[in-house]
């Protein structure tokens, strides 16, 4: 992995005014980590979102680009605040500022995770906060701001901006919440209850999943984290929607590897993305001010 924890994947040329955003998907390791660790590399991937950036990555022929993360999420949470940290976690005490009464942060799951998806605990013991810092500053912060670049990027030359924040869940997710609708989904779409992303978008978002065979739910169990909220504001024409999908339908949740169904739900998710980049306002590339593939 060396020093690069994030990386751009830009079309040829940048046609649709979206921007698609892996910030889970990452497997990289840095050894240090891997030292402060009681848990190994593969149940350190526990957490991840795996695939899920090839999964999307028809966008960037397609025409729009995608960030995407390159260091594991037990590392850096990079869809959290910056500072929801858990106190128990750091040999010294957190400054003020810091939020560590979140609910993620009690789940174990804060900006520096305390814990796997199992539930396993990460780390032999304390760490320094120091270290945390470092993480938030070395990756949180340059992350960020490369995502809200290319967003201002995309709104700036075209009035209007899409965010699709590319998840995967746990197949346990959905199915153990007691309803026959339930137990089925492998797509749950978040818009915040329509306050990161308007409706129409949203609701033909749900049509162009359904018409590939896919059984969809919105906003339940997962309305959006933090990337979705913070980025999505309908009334300026800034839009944030969060898809997560069924890991079950195209992995070995067990193994960590693809299944003999990921190609299929990969053409499959490269024509809803295709679709949905249709139904958005193209950019008349016309225009003095052009979306440039940088």
């Amino acid at each position: 992995m060396g020093d690069q924890y994030f990386e751009i994947l830009a079309p040829d040329q940048w046609i649709f005014p979206a921007v698609f955003n892996s910030p889970h998907s990452g497997t990289g390791f840095p050894q240090h980590f891997l030292q402060q660790s009681r848990l190994n590399s593969n149940a350190l991937r526990k957490s991840e979102d795996c695939f899920v950036d090839e999964l999307f990555l028809g966008c960037k022929d397609l025409g729009a680009p995608m960030l995407r993360a390159l260091v594991t999420r037990a590392y850096i949470d990079l869809n959290r605040e910056p500072y929801e940290l858990d106190a128990k976690m750091f040999m010294e005490d957190l400054p003020g500022y810091m939020n560590p009464g979140s609910s993620r942060v009690a789940a174990g799951l804060g900006t520096i995770p305390k814990l796997v998806a199992e539930g396993e605990e990460i780390y032999r013991g304390k760490i320094h906060l120091s270290d945390a810092h470092n993480r938030i500053e070395q990756i949180y912060r340059p992350y960020h701001r490369t995502l809200t670049a290319l967003l201002n990027e995309c709104y700036n030359a075209t009035g209007f901006a899409l965010l699709i924040d590319c998840h995967s869940m746990p197949s346990s997710a959905v199915n153990t919440r007691g309803s026959v609708h339930e137990a089925s989904v492998d797509v749950v779409l978040g818009d915040r209850f329509s306050a990161s992303c308007s409706n129409d978008i949203a609701s033909e978002a749900v049509n162009f999943l359904a018409a590939e065979g896919f059984r969809v739910a919105r906003n339940r169990p997962y309305a959006g984290g933090f990337i979705t909220e913070t980025h999505g504001t309908p009334r300026h024409n800034r839009h944030a929607l969060q898809i997560e999908i069924n890991r079950s339908l195209y992995m070995n949740e067990s193994k960590l590897i693809k299944s003999s169904d990921f190609l299929e739900i990969q053409n499959a998710m490269t024509n809803v993305i295709g679709k949905l980049l249709n139904f958005l306002p193209q950019h008349d590339q016309n225009d003095q001010k052009k979306l440039a593939a940088e």
